[in-house]
Order: structure tokens, then C-alpha cells, then sequence
């Protein structure tokens, strides 16, 4: 399967995560995307940087973490996790070995919800060496 295929199958196929991206664990190139859905470089590195290393007092907690140009609240931040809210509306990514997992859900669904998709999805690549 196409990294694509993973963006538009398992994560937006769903139907609880409305835009998803996959890029390296690196934050150096993106692998896959919904149209529109583009991080900066700035973005991708700052997340990528967090996931690697991430701290109780990091400033995403403070400053947020913005992802394709819109600031979303740290909700959660630990071992391969970074979740974050922009009113009812939120983000969902997840580090593997060799990948950065983002899933955004609109306000319609529930964050636990679309926090199992890019959950398992991780779990999945994880389980075939990515």
C-alpha cells in the first residue's frame, strides 16, 4: 500500500479524521497528504523535535504547537503522542520508528475516537518495521 493510500484509506477513510499527513520521524519530507493539508518546515521539525524528546516543561505547553498555519492547545505530550485542540476541533500525531502520523478531526467527532484511528494506524506500521 501507497503512503497515500494510508492518508486516504485508514486515516480520512474512517470518516473521524477529516485531513491527515504522513511525513518521516525526521519532519524533513512529507510522504503523504490530504489536498491543502501542508505543513511548514518549521512545523514538521518543531514536531518532530517533541516526539523525539518529549519534556513536562516543553513550551508547546505554553505556546501551543501549530500545524499547516493553525495553533492548536498541547492536550497531550508523551512517549510517541502529541495531541492538541483548537476549539472542538483537534489533531492527533503519532511517532513510529520511521514515520510522524497527523490526523486532524473536525468538530463532529470525539477525540478519543480519532485518536484510535491514528493510534492503530502507528501500532500497524510499527508492527511492519516502519
Amino acid at each position: 500500500m501507497s503512503w497515500q493510500a494510508y492518508v486516504d484509506s485508514s486515516l480520512v477513510g474512517s470518516q473521524q479524521i477529516s485531513k491527515g499527513a504522513i511525513y518521516s520521524a525526521a519532519g524533513d519530507s512529507k510522504w503523504a497528504a490530504t489536498p491543502g493539508f501542508e505543513l511548514s518546515a518549521a512545523e514538521a521539525k518543531t514536531i518532530a523535535t517533541e516526539l523525539a524528546n518529549p519534556k513536562t516543561d516543553s513550551k508547546v505547553w505554553s505556546d501551543g504547537i501549530h500545524v499547516a498555519g493553525v495553533r492548536y492547545v498541547v492536550t497531550k505530550l508523551e512517549d510517541r503522542s502529541l495531541y492538541g485542540r483548537q476549539g472542538k476541533e483537534g489533531i492527533v500525531i503519532v511517532k513510529t520508528t520511521q514515520a510522524i502520523l497527523i490526523g486532524h478531526y473536525p468538530e463532529n467527532v470525539q477525540a478519543g475516537n480519532a485518536a484510535v484511528v491514528v493510534e492503530k494506524l502507528a501500532d500497524y506500521l510499527v508492527g511492519l518495521g516502519y
